[in-house]
């Protein structure tokens, strides 16, 4: 059996990494460095060296799909067009907001809403991490709300502890096989990352 390889990764931002790698912990892979957390358009510009740092060691990018493209494929193929064999290029539809919300029980216990309130398509919402931010609006627990909930004066779209929050809950109790039931480029992503893993075991 040949040891499973360690995956280099690039992501938008910290809480993009959170998720990633709850998702790597699902499926028994290892992360080591992580690079981007700078948005999107950075990230953008670094994927041709990603792409080529994949032809020594496996690489995955996890990129939000927003409204930048109609579909994945698409925004993939306009990112890449020779990808590599060991690049691992993910799209979060519509970002990776959707794929914490499609642990709907576990993101309404988190932010104390009702469970009705949590959206039942994730990847249907034009904004997932806004819809986050409202639904915090609503929460029995004025800590969420003055945690995630922009404050009206501060010129902010989130609050000052937003991403520290969304991080907390990735990586404690968001259940990324439960979501995968509601999110197809979730479990897509989940597939893949098997398929890998899969390969080194029986190899």
């Amino acid at each position: 059996m040949k040891t499973l390889p360690v995956l280099f990764a690039a992501v938008e931002g910290i809480v993009d990494e959170a998720v990633l790698r709850r998702i790597c912990r699902e499926v028994e892979m290892q992360v080591g460095a992580v690079y981007g957390r700078s948005g999107k358009s950075h990230l953008r510009q670094k994927i041709n060296g990603y792409n080529q740092a994949a032809s020594h060691n496996w690489w995955v990018v996890l990129v939000d799909l927003n409204n930048e493209a109609e579909c994945a494929p698409q925004l993939k193929a306009a990112w890449i067009s020779q990808p590599s064999e060991q690049l691992i290029f993910r799209v979060a539809v519509r970002s990776v907001e959707a794929w914490l919300l499609a642990d709907r029980e576990s993101i309404a216990k988190f932010l104390a809403v009702p469970l009705q309130r949590v959206p039942t398509d994730p990847e249907g919402l034009t904004n997932p991490k806004q819809t986050i931010i409202e639904l915090a609006r609503g929460s029995r627990k004025r800590e969420i709300r003055e945690d995630i909930v922009p404050r009206a004066a501060g010129g902010r779209s989130e609050g000052a502890a937003y991403a520290s929050r969304m991080i907390e809950f990735a990586e404690n109790y968001w259940r990324p096989d439960v979501a995968a039931h509601a999110s197809d480029s979730l479990q897509r992503c989940i597939k893949r990352l098997k398929e890998i893993q899969q390969r080194y075991k029986e190899a």
